[in-house]
């Protein structure tokens, strides 16, 4: 015999007054106007934070994640250099790197370390190219299960509380203004001097 399952619609916490009573007792205790998210993608480059603000007359808290155009550059430049790697190897798969049982990274086989190198090679060359560039954005996703996502690249050269406190402020003023110049990045020579 077959049971119905019943689904129930999930709530989006985001929305309820009392998770958003919440999230601005510990705002203001911190005394500013948003909270980082404990995460280890987080970095001076990367970071995930809450705040209060309005969408479509609604206070809600936004989940957001800011990140640098330099990094938007690079992971873009990568997702482009596998494409052309795909392209070329029939036999493509992504490159997972493994650790042996010291913690260093174990040995590519002769197929992944000929795709790496693909990869380095094609990453300089769109680089050179400036076959990508990327501006200042916000994404918006109201799908999301909690809150309202943003997704927030801007021109700067780390992600700091100034920034972050900057963003808020403006985002929810509606005087937030985006660089739409497109930029592009060379990170080869920063990394290999580093």
């Amino acid at each position: 015999m077959k049971t119905k399952e019943t689904v129930m619609p999930t709530i989006n916490e985001g929305y309820n007054p009392e998770k958003i009573a919440q999230y601005k007792a510990k705002i203001e205790k911190l005394g500013k106007n948003h909270i980082v998210v404990p995460s280890d993608d987080n970095s001076e480059e990367y970071i995930n934070f809450n705040f209060i603000g309005f969408y479509k007359g609604k206070e809600v808290i936004y989940d957001a994640v800011m990140y640098t155009l330099r990094l938007h550059h690079l992971s873009e430049v990568y997702e482009v250099a596998e494409h052309k790697a795909a392209q070329h190897f029939p036999e493509f798969k992504k490159i997972k790197y493994s650790e042996d049982e010291n913690g260093d990274l174990a040995v590519l086989d002769d197929m992944e370390e000929e795709i790496g190198l693909f990869i380095a090679e094609a990453i300089m060359e769109i680089e050179e190219e400036e076959e990508v560039k990327v501006r200042e954005h916000v994404e918006v996703d109201s799908n999301i299960d909690f809150g309202v996502g943003l997704d927030i690249g801007l021109n700067v050269d780390v992600i700091t509380d100034e920034v972050i406190q900057k963003f808020v402020t403006e985002f929810n003023n509606d005087t937030l203004q985006l660089d739409d110049v497109l930029y592009a990045f060379e990170t080869q020579d920063e990394e290999m001097t580093q």
